[in-house]
């Protein structure tokens, strides 16, 4: 039997390993009363995909364009138009002239806005750095590439419409 076929079974196995474990965080990580202890935590009120908008708009600088925050969140931009609407009520956007375009307006983050994300992260890396307290620094550096490479992959497929679009 070569190498190539002995290692199949076990590579089979740290794949469906894997995605028991990712199922079972993905499921923990996105329940309702996760969210609700996280902000209450921090003592702020924002909903769970208004915190990946405003997180997307951080990473694009603060501000961009709506059919640019629409295609980094992976949704439509009617979508992004109706979250954007909402926060913007909260104060936690505001609408902006775009610097290229005096046609095109930039979605913005408020300052208000990055606050909420300060709290909220401040909260989730103190419960993060208790689950993680007794966790070898190599192995949660070497989870995170692996993570990170995972998501890359994920994004590039859903982008080309591959088969994990859904």
């Amino acid at each position: 039997m070569s190498d190539a076929a002995a290692d199949a079974p076990d590579a089979a196995d740290a794949t469906a390993a894997l995605d028991r474990v990712l199922l079972t965080l993905s499921y923990l990580l996105t329940r309702p009363q996760a969210h609700d202890r996280s902000v209450s935590r921090a003592e702020v009120q924002i909903g769970r995909s208004d915190v990946h908008l405003l997180m997307a708009l951080e990473n694009d600088g603060g501000s961009c364009r709506v059919g640019d925050l629409a295609a980094r969140l992976l949704v439509e931009p009617s979508h992004v138009t109706r979250q954007v609407a909402q926060l913007q009520l909260q104060g936690l956007v505001e609408r902006t002239p775009d610097p290229t375009d005096r046609r095109a307006r930039n979605i913005t983050i408020t300052p208000k806005g990055t606050s909420v994300l300060v709290r909220l992260r401040r909260s989730n890396h103190e419960r993060l750095r208790e689950a993680l307290h007794d966790i070898d620094e190599r192995d949660i550096d070497a989870t995170v590439l692996v993570l990170r490479r995972l998501i890359e992959r994920y994004v590039r497929e859903v982008r080309a419409g591959g088969p994990w679009q859904q």
